[in-house]
């Protein structure tokens, strides 16, 4: 009986031990995650994360390359900070590049400024045609303006990128079956 009594002790205290270590989460600093996104993790502002070196650094004095600018600049916008995401794009060397585009689009738009998300958007499909991601969020934005006859221009356009099973045509089939979705 002492003995079970003693391991009761012991776990309850283990586990009081566990809570205090957990509950001081500040003593291990984690880059947050972006919602939906367990890639590219999001750093505090005036930081960006650094795919090489696998954590956040100074964004003053980082040497990234597009693809970890547009990268981190979706995580951003994800995680709706949507005016950081369009500053650190502006720092890509590559303005043209069909990801860059698309994403300013993305936040652009989650900003309110549906019009000129869809500018760059068109810009983007100019830029690469069978980029399904791009397609997607082009026709979410029709959704938006009431032209759900051109958000399905562009599922038909994913349809023969990617087919029906891609996560780009399933997510802006939804969008135009609940339109509130956008």
């Amino acid at each position: 009986m002492m003995s079970i009594r003693f391991k009761a002790g012991s776990a309850a205290l283990a586990g009081l031990l566990c809570a205090a270590v957990l509950g001081a989460g500040l003593l291990i600093p984690v880059p947050a995650r972006a919602m939906g996104d367990d890639t590219t993790p999001t750093c505090k502002p005036g930081e960006v994360y650094d795919k090489k070196a696998k954590q956040c650094v100074k964004q003053s004095g980082a040497n990234l390359s597009d693809d970890n600018i547009a990268d981190y600049a979706y995580s951003l916008a994800k995680a709706e900070r949507y005016q950081e995401a369009l500053d650190m794009l502006r720092t890509a060397r590559n303005q043209d590049s069909p990801v860059v585009l698309n994403y300013r689009g993305y936040a652009t738009r989650k900003l309110g400024r549906v019009d000129e998300g869809i500018d760059y958007y068109l810009k983007s499909v100019a830029a690469d045609p069978s980029y399904a991601k791009v397609r997607e969020y082009l026709g979410e934005a029709y959704m938006l303006k009431g032209r759900p006859d051109l958000a399905r221009e562009q599922l038909a356009a994913i349809r023969s990128i990617c087919g029906t099973g891609c996560e780009e045509y399933r997510d802006l089939e939804e969008a135009i079956a609940t339109p509130a979705r956008g």
